[in-house]
């Protein structure tokens, strides 16, 4: 039986699926009103309904499809815009590092789509299943069934956001993008497991609230890179802390004693007969 974070079920590529899919069901909820929101921003910028939605299809980033709808807005060069979405998913590299060592086996057919597909939604649920102990060799169709779902769901409702933003004046300011920081706060928090991790979490945090100002989002790049170098530095420090075990060493009279017992005594020691 292999354990799907937390949930027993046989490893069959059905099953693996299926897990993938109904565990990520409440991020993709979380999601909703941000696709809403950029379908809706998106047309009220002046992209067309298929801009938009093509924006969506072939993307599929939601932090990056904002930026990029703003920068073709204002008329920016090409060449700024694809720099500027590139920064933004910088992050995805970090993903894809963590995720190599066990994905390394699968062919480009495996990789490209599931690449492609990844989310921060996605990935916090799919690190989880690869850490489980089990031997499932069929861990990426749960990361398949999760990437369907967070593709799917988000082509759906960024149409919904097409259609409303032509109907409904200044989506933007709605306020449902706070679904979208609630969601990242209910992902991260289970992941709090030790000490490392939580002053990574701390001062990246800080970080990313002191460079909020910088352009392009790139203070979201510099408090990922401060958050995984201050998490690596307080592993290293705690692991100098903890006193390193001392091997046992036997004491040569006891076994002396214990050579020395008469061959009556030995004899008379009951039979282990289980």
């Amino acid at each position: 039986m292999a354990s799907q974070v937390g949930v027993s079920v046989p490893a069959t590529r059905r099953a693996e699926f299926l897990a993938g899919f109904k565990a990520t069901i409440p991020l993709a909820l979380g999601s909703i009103p941000f696709a809403i929101i950029f379908g809706a921003v998106a047309v009220a910028s002046g992209l067309s309904p298929a801009g938009a939605a093509g924006m969506s299809a072939f993307v599929f980033a939601g932090s990056a499809q904002f930026i990029a709808t703003g920068l073709v807005a204002s008329a920016t060069p090409l060449p700024i815009i694809i720099l500027t979405t590139f920064v933004v998913n910088l992050r995805h590299a970090l993903y894809a590092a963590s995720l190599a060592p066990y994905m390394k086996h699968l062919p480009q057919r495996w990789l490209a789509p599931l690449g492609f597909s990844l989310t921060d939604q996605s990935f916090v649920l799919v690190i989880q299943r690869y850490e489980e102990p089990d031997s499932s060799p069929y861990k990426h169709w749960y990361f398949l069934g999760s990437s369907v779902l967070m593709y799917f769901n988000w082509q759906l409702w960024t149409w919904f956001g097409i259609v409303a933003g032509q109907r409904i004046p200044n989506p933007a300011q709605w306020g449902l993008d706070f679904a979208m920081s609630v969601t990242f706060i209910g992902m991260l928090v289970p992941m709090v497991k030790n000490r490392p991790v939580l002053v990574s979490v701390v001062v990246g945090g800080v970080v990313a609230l002191l460079a909020h100002g910088l352009p392009n989002q790139l203070g979201l790049l510099v408090a990922a890179l401060t958050g995984v170098v201050a998490g690596l530095a307080a592993e290293n420090v705690l692991s100098k802390r903890e006193p390193t075990p001392q091997p046992r060493v036997a004491d040569p009279h006891a076994t002396v004693l214990t050579f020395g017992k008469s061959d009556a005594a030995t004899r008379a020691r009951p039979k282990d007969v289980s």
